[in-house]
């Protein structure tokens, strides 16, 4: 009987085995080590998705730096532009006001060559002057107030050419200097202004003449003929808006500008 019983047990204990294979301890072991290594491949898996997502945020901040810079730069290019801009416009119309393009042409009432005849300051002579004068002279003040100042000046001289003796002529001399001025042609516009003061001592664009023959030579770095210039329009026409501004302009040079 007891041979029978240990015959029987290595059976009893392997179906025992085959019918809860769950509480075998190497299969226990087992399946915790791979729930564990599932557990750290979904980890991992996560890990390297926020490295992913962080790489690709790293580079939307590049890319946004990137772009903020061009931004700057090109605000700083249009920053450049505008202040270069203006100050061209400060020197080519320089001290607003009577002796000034753009303060003389708007007060020229209406348009065209009556409008400019109208708002020219007679001095001249007390004719008064004929439609065809009107008509040369005004187109030649037309192509100033456009900006056509190669055409201007052109018009100018061949209304002075043509008119010397007309009422409108110390104007045209003026204008004539304006338009040297703006194009930055400064010796012929200190020629122009000194013709006005010479022909036209007692023309109402004398002041204003004296005043942008003073601009003119500033812009020659002709310091010391500058002051003096602006410190007898002061003297000379006191009162007057070119008095003003060539005080105005006398406190704004520098006591030793540089050469």
């Amino acid at each position: 009987m007891r041979v029978r019983l240990t015959a029987l047990l290595p059976a009893m204990l392997a179906a025992g085995c085959a019918t809860n294979p769950d509480k075998d301890p190497v299969q226990l072991r087992l399946n915790d080590l791979e729930a564990r290594v599932a557990r750290m491949e979904r980890i991992v898996a996560n890990e390297v998705q926020v490295s992913q997502n962080v790489d690709e945020m790293q580079g939307n901040l590049r890319e946004l730096h990137g772009e903020i810079e061009e931004l700057q730069h090109s605000n700083e290019a249009l920053s450049k532009q505008q202040r270069d801009l203006y100050g061209d416009l400060d020197r080519r119309l320089s001290g607003a006001g009577a002796g000034t393009v753009g303060a003389a042409i708007a007060g020229a009432a209406g348009g065209g060559a009556a409008g400019a005849a109208a708002g020219a300051d007679s001095g001249a002579g007390s004719n008064a002057p004929s439609p065809t004068e009107q008509a040369v002279y005004g187109q030649a003040f037309d192509a100033l107030k456009a900006g056509s100042y190669s055409i201007a000046i052109t018009g100018f001289k061949d209304f002075l050419k043509t008119y010397p003796n007309s009422s409108l002529a110390d104007n045209a001399q003026y204008w004539l200097g304006e338009a040297y001025y703006v194009s930055h042609e400064y010796d012929s516009a200190a020629g122009a202004f000194r013709t006005v003061l010479k022909k036209w001592p007692d023309s109402r664009k004398a002041p204003d003449a004296m005043l942008k023959l003073g601009y003119t030579q500033l812009e020659q770095k002709q310091y010391p003929a500058a002051r003096a210039t602006l410190d007898e329009v002061t003297k000379k026409y006191p009162g007057t808006d070119s008095a003003k501004l060539a005080a105005e302009r006398l406190r704004r040079i520098p006591a030793q500008p540089s050469q």
